[in-house]
């Protein structure tokens, strides 16, 4: 029941991670609209926050599911940069499924596409940023000094 608990804490964290970079993405857009870029694609919406942060938060714990099943005995150094971004874009097909299942009546190119591109990105990013916060082995336990 604690591996269970652990996990769903993970997932949980992964979403609220991946909100906060949806959150900035579309605050990012906001501003520019804000500051009158001149884009004619940002006049049809004005709540690009929610609009990223809310999927983001999904998409955040389908990748932490994906992981899990996927790399679920493997630490962050054994796993390659191209493995962990096709993970994330298999993430965000899943996720695009899940819309397409509920009857979201948007083009599938959008659905399955722009999901998969972001989660793929997204997942990178994650990766990377799990890279920078390895901490280094003492200079005793790897037979240093």
């Amino acid at each position: 029941m604690h591996n269970v608990l652990r996990r769903l804490r993970g997932a949980i964290g992964m979403g609220i991670l991946w909100a906060l970079a949806g959150a900035f993405l579309g605050g990012l857009i906001e501003l520019l609209d804000n500051i009158g870029v001149g884009w004619n694609w940002i006049d049809g919406t004005d709540m690009w926050i929610p609009l990223f942060a809310i999927p983001g938060f999904f998409a955040g714990i389908a990748f932490s599911l994906v992981l899990g099943i996927a790399g679920h005995n493997k630490k962050f150094e054994e796993l390659s940069l191209l493995t962990f971004t096709l993970w994330g874009a298999i993430s965000g097909l899943l996720l695009g499924g899940v819309a397409l299942a509920l009857g979201i009546l948007i083009p599938a190119v959008y659905v399955l596409g722009v999901p998969a591109l972001f989660c793929a990105t997204a997942a990178t990013g994650t990766l990377a940023v799990a890279r920078m916060g390895e901490r280094p082995a003492l200079p005793a336990a790897r037979g240093e000094g």
